[in-house]
């Protein structure tokens, strides 16, 4: 995920990046609400963490303004400090997705994050048809597009493709592959690396972009982007 950052505390701020760029999210921070506002306007992030108590421009003033004059849907976290109802009323009514309040987990940060993205995105497609850039998958005909190349594949790497594609452009453990080929009857050989071979070289002919990526020690990602 794209991920920006307005928070003017550097020690929080950086602990914040430096946590996030570990998850493989790529980040951009601002110090105040103007140039963190100027950010937000200009360039397409994923999701935004946002500190009420900001200089130059608070993070309600950030929020309504990219709400209003931007018209940027984005989904936003406000990380305060400020623990009242009103005050979580106020962030709602304003155009916040999520409010945590300080102090809180690195961990449960990044877990909103991808939630809020990821229901974002689901709302966006319709649900019978997943798109990974080129890629197409029509749920009701079970049929498989990249561009106007039609691709066959078997149940099981159907099954995969779409819990990929569901995530993207997330890690998928091959625990949940697995799972979502074989169910509870896992089988012992390592049949998953045989049918991420096979999905791969359906999926992506010589002369087009790589969509499946292996990630090391930990599963597989489906992204347009590396």
């Amino acid at each position: 995920m794209s991920i920006l950052i307005i928070e003017d505390n550097a020690q929080l701020a950086a602990n914040l990046y430096d946590y996030l760029e570990a998850c493989g999210h790529s980040l951009d921070a601002a110090p105040d609400g103007v140039s963190g506002l100027h950010l937000a306007s200009t360039r397409d992030y994923d999701a935004i963490v946002l500190d009420w108590n900001l200089p130059r421009l608070d993070g309600l003033g950030v929020l309504r303004r990219l709400r209003g004059d931007a018209k940027k849907k984005v989904p936003v976290i406000m990380l305060t400090a400020r623990d009242q109802l009103a005050d979580k009323i106020e962030g709602f009514e304003s155009g916040l997705d999520d409010y945590l309040v300080k102090p809180v987990a690195l961990p449960e940060i990044e877990v909103r994050l991808r939630a809020l993205v990821a229901r974002l995105r689901r709302a966006a497609v319709p649900e019978d048809v997943l798109r990974v850039g080129d890629l197409r998958f029509h749920l009701g005909t079970l049929e498989v597009h990249r561009g106007s190349r039609r691709i066959a594949l078997s149940r099981t790497g159907r099954r995969l493709l779409e819990l990929l594609m569901r995530e993207s452009p997330q890690v998928v453990t091959r625990a949940r592959l697995e799972r979502a080929a074989w169910g509870d009857a896992v089988p012992e050989t390592d049949l998953l690396r045989s049918h991420m071979h096979v999905l791969r070289r359906a999926i992506q002919l010589d002369a087009e972009a790589p969509l499946l990526h292996t990630v090391t020690g930990s599963g597989y990602r489906l992204c347009d982007h590396g």
